[in-house]
């Protein structure tokens, strides 16, 4: 697999670097492969006879650059081709600019840029089945998804679809969701639902085009939020093992792990443009051979942008702004919103601020919990912080950035070795990133990476093991006293955890929860204003070493 880049910060660190001639060389994290980012100025001036798929993935809000997206579309068909726009899921989730409607202006910006054809991601389940449904009705595109299922066990979407161009090429499309939607998406807004896995998966990928190939199809596309991370390799969900258990994919649209990978011609036909549209995926299709002719990345500078999707989205931009960029803080130290290293991998000041806004939230009204308040911590995964906070001013907009998903703050009753099994399970594969890997206050403990993870069962309804003992983990304290395994401990977290998200099983099956209904940012910022004064300070400068990863 042609492997481009793998982060964000890298493709735009490299996109720096174009050369005179346009087009840019980049170095594959794979050995002795490179690929070519192309501006628009590489592509060839007459595209008569060519269909072109223009491909996105992870948006996750990025609503302004929808407008360069329509702006390529209308490029291209001025110069003869044929062109279809798809998307491989997360556009819903990310920023304020979705999410204040629930994904509604997501919708309303991609009906804008045109888009014909969509896959839904895992965050598309962030506001519920319904709201999903009523979203995606809104779409004036076509939405297929192929591997998740309704409590009858019928598809929740079209599985497969054909769409025909007007010069008579025949595509068939089909849709896969990550399993990992599962425990990705709060466990209560996806209950009743199933997420093919593994050889399922796979049978249900090869039923599908099987189906497409009886109908006449050219091409079979495959339109899959799967992602290339190790943890989806690691559960055989990946979409280049996917490929590799299915026969007769002609190309593969991949989104989930925010990986830019090219296509490679002949062997491997895995795309993906990484994230928040840091470039556009283009597919050329020769229609009188009716084969793959090309597949590159195009980048976006420089381009102009189309008036009519700009105009759409900047009055949501606007109205969003005028909402939230109001300075209500400030913070005099940077606040760590990387993935890894950073708060999927260890203890952050970012975990550690918005663990004692949890803690507080819920503590600082007498009464609020029935143990002793020795007993009470907080908890959040680290995959749930999402943008970093820079020292100087500190708007709502920063702060909903970081928590954007609308979760509320809950509080969890269980054991000291249902606490144990939780960490022990959250910091399976430290130090490589994890969601779950747990954010806290109020405990100190010890992750020793040299012992390995004794995986147990599978969780039910997750892809993540329960431990078969405890063996990395080691609690030093909790509000400096002993942990004991006996006793029943609060934990103040967020209705995702509380819920068994990600890989919190444990947790949803305590027994006794309940949900303060408080959205996570607002807690975080009611904390900064009243508890802080306003002011981040040098308390949070660095981790305070609640946490050490031997």
């Amino acid at each position: 697999m042609k492997k481009v880049l793998k982060c964000a910060v890298s493709v735009l660190l490299a996109l720096a670097l174009v050369l005179t001639s346009g087009a840019l060389a980049v170095t594959s994290y794979a050995a002795n492969t490179v690929a070519d980012v192309k501006t628009i100025a590489d592509v060839p001036a007459d595209l008569s006879g060519k269909t072109i798929i223009l491909h996105s993935n992870d948006v996750h809000g990025a609503l302004g650059r929808y407008a360069y997206i329509a702006s390529v579309k209308q490029n291209f068909q001025g110069r003869g081709a044929e062109v279809i726009l798809a998307d491989a899921g997360d556009f819903a989730q990310g920023t304020p600019y979705v999410a204040g409607t629930k994904g509604m202006d997501a919708i309303t910006s991609m009906n804008a840029a045109g888009y014909d054809i969509v896959t839904i991601g895992n965050h598309e389940f962030d506001y519920g089945v319904p709201q999903l449904k009523k979203m995606l009705s809104a779409g004036k595109f076509k939405v297929v998804s192929a591997n998740v299922l309704d409590a009858n066990g019928n598809n929740l979407f079209t599985p497969n679809t054909v769409i025909t161009t007007k010069s008579g090429l025949k595509l068939g499309f089909f849709g896969v969701d990550t399993p990992e939607t599962q425990t990705k998406s709060n466990p209560v807004l996806v209950q009743g639902l199933s997420f093919l896995s593994k050889g399922d998966l796979y049978a249900c990928g090869q039923k599908q085009i099987d189906e497409l190939k009886a109908q006449g199809v050219d091409l079979v596309v495959c339109l899959a939020h799967l992602g290339v991370d190790k943890e989806a390799k690691r559960e055989g969900n990946s979409s280049d093992i996917f490929y590799e258990k299915t026969k007769g994919i002609d190309i593969m649209i991949d989104g989930h792990s925010h990986t830019v990978m090219s296509a490679e011609k002949g062997t491997d036909p895995v795309t993906s443009t990484g994230t928040k549209l840091q470039t556009l995926g283009v597919i050329v299709i020769d229609n009188a051979s009716k084969k793959v002719e090309d597949s590159y990345l195009l980048s976006l500078d420089g381009l102009q942008k189309e008036v009519i999707t700009d105009a759409v989205t900047t009055a949501i931009i606007k109205r969003v702004d005028a909402e939230y960029d109001v300075v209500f803080a400030k913070s005099e130290v940077n606040l760590n919103g990387e993935k890894a290293p950073g708060n999927r991998t260890e203890e952050t000041n970012m975990g550690n601020l918005v663990a004692d806004a949890l803690l507080w939230t819920v503590t600082k009204d007498s009464g609020s919990v029935s143990v002793d308040p020795s007993h009470v911590i907080a908890l959040t995964n680290g995959g749930g912080l999402r943008a970093p906070i820079k020292a100087g001013d500190v708007t709502k907009k920063d702060v909903n950035t970081v928590m954007p998903f609308g979760n509320t703050v809950t509080v969890v009753y269980v054991t000291g070795e249902q606490l144990l099994e939780a960490l022990e399970a959250s910091t399976f594969c430290t130090p490589d990133p994890v969601g779950g890997f747990p954010q806290t206050s109020g405990i100190k403990f010890t992750v020793d990476t040299g012992k390995s993870f004794a995986a147990g069962p599978v969780y039910p309804a997750s892809t993540y093991h329960k431990p078969a003992s405890i063996n990395r983990v080691t609690v030093e304290s909790i509000n400096g006293q002993p942990l004991s395994k006996t006793d029943t401990y609060a934990v103040v977290t967020n209705n995702f955890i509380s819920s068994g998200g990600d890989t919190y099983y444990c947790f949803s099956s305590s027994g006794t929860t309940f949900d303060t209904g408080i959205p996570m940012d607002e807690a975080v910022m009611d904390f900064i204003k009243t508890q802080l004064h306003g002011v981040i300070g040098s308390q949070y400068a660095a981790p305070r070493g609640d946490i050490t990863i031997k």
